[in-house]
């Protein structure tokens, strides 16, 4: 069974589908709805493009295609265009917060980035690459939680870290 549940910021309306944990073992990936749809950003800095694994409220493996286009390119390295490190982070943040979000516990909040450790950058990535993000989470409660990222480009690791983030 989904929960929904609409959630009013501003003069936005946003509908909410949570999957409630105990039933996912049950549910065909048909049945849960699209992940991405849960995350409150929009593109230029939503950062995931679709889900390939999704456990509500424990992983999440997505994917963003660096498509060369975003505006922040142009000038992260005029003529060498460098996905920035601190907008990998960004796309782990928000495939764990998809994973959050699905959770029907969490439904209608509002993570937000509390702290980053241990972050590590390993490979440069630019405009034509596509970004895997694997999220696992670590630790929930009602006021927040940590998981663990890892981005990789054609299995190579680009970034990994260990997320905070809270809940609003």
């Amino acid at each position: 069974m989904l929960h929904e549940r609409a959630v009013t910021y501003g003069t936005v309306t946003k509908l909410f589908f949570a999957v409630p944990t105990s039933n996912v073992r049950e549910m065909s990936g048909s049945d849960v709805p699209d992940p991405v749809a849960l995350l409150p950003h929009r593109p230029p800095f939503r950062f995931v493009d679709a889900v390939d694994t999704h456990e509500p409220g424990v992983r999440v493996r997505a994917h963003y295609r660096v498509t060369g286009l975003e505006p922040f390119l142009a000038g992260h390295f005029p003529g060498n265009p460098v996905f920035p490190g601190v907008l990998q982070l960004e796309a782990l943040a928000r495939a764990g917060v998809m994973a959050v979000l699905s959770d029907a516990r969490y439904v209608g909040k509002l993570p937000l980035f509390g702290g980053v450790e241990d972050a590590r950058f390993r490979r440069i990535v630019r405009p034509g690459d596509e970004i895997v993000l694997d999220v696992e989470l670590e630790r929930l409660s009602a006021r927040g939680g940590w998981g663990r990222g890892l981005a990789s480009v054609d299995g190579q690791e680009c970034c990994r870290a260990r997320l905070l983030f809270a809940m609003a």
